[in-house]
């Protein structure tokens, strides 16, 4: 089943349709990927370390979060809970996907989670509302993604010790930008833009009022309940 006037991209080559959807991904991970390995190895991390947090984190906030603080000198227990706490978000966006996966086995989805990221989350979102339930796409858009932010922050580490700082590079605006762009290709809607503008000045008012990591968290629930209030609201009016 798919949504009219939107293009089948699971028709043709599977691998062919994950490297368009993904495309915008890649984009944006390059950049920040580059810029986490400039600051991993400003840090005094190893090449080894470096890559190594890419393959087995692979959480791009929580990661550049955690060199912060290796910098800092802080102690291992504080960067393990402060990136715990950085990473909860992902329970919500798995409550989200999870109803598209009932059919898949274990290791599948054991798989498919451990590469799932906010970006990769945003893009698979859209594809299972249209009906693309695709494994091999799915798998192909998480690798892909993957692969690009490991390269990326296996070049930066080597850039590093020439940038004295990735500041004056502009590089930060890339994540955001990425952000954006995925967040417009989701809206469908008044009511999505609603909720979206909603929850993202929630999430900074939290966030000035002292709730740092958590802001988004609580931002993201309290956003979805009012977009679903509303929705329902909005439901029985129509009746």
């Amino acid at each position: 089943m798919t949504i009219p006037g939107v293009a089948d991209e699971s028709s043709g080559s599977p691998m062919l349709s994950a490297a368009r959807q993904v495309a915008p991904i890649v984009m944006g991970y390059l950049p920040v990927g580059a810029a986490y390995g400039v600051l991993a190895q400003q840090a005094g991390l190893s090449l080894l370390n470096t890559v190594l947090m890419s393959v087995l984190v692979y959480a791009g906030s929580a990661q550049l979060i955690a060199v912060g603080m290796f910098a800092a000198g802080l102690n291992p227990a504080s960067i393990v809970a402060t990136t715990f706490v950085v990473n909860l978000r992902h329970l919500l966006m798995s409550a989200s996907l999870a109803p598209n996966l009932r059919s898949w086995n274990k290791c599948e989805l054991a798989l498919f989670a451990y590469e799932v990221t906010d970006e990769s989350f945003a893009v698979h979102s859209m594809r299972f509302a249209r009906g693309d339930l695709n494994k091999t796409i799915c798998f192909g858009i998480n690798a892909l993604a993957q692969l690009s932010w490991i390269l990326a922050s296996f070049v930066g580490f080597f850039a590093g010790a020439s940038i004295p700082s990735v500041e004056p590079l502009g590089i930060d605006y890339a994540l955001p930008a990425m952000f954006i762009a995925l967040l417009v290709m989701q809206m469908k809607n008044g009511l999505h833009v609603l909720v979206a503008g909603f929850s993202g000045l929630l999430a900074i008012l939290l966030n000035k009022a002292g709730a740092d990591q958590w802001s988004v968290i609580l931002a993201t629930i309290i956003g979805a309940t009012f977009g679903a209030g509303v929705e329902s609201w909005t439901r029985k009016q129509s009746l």
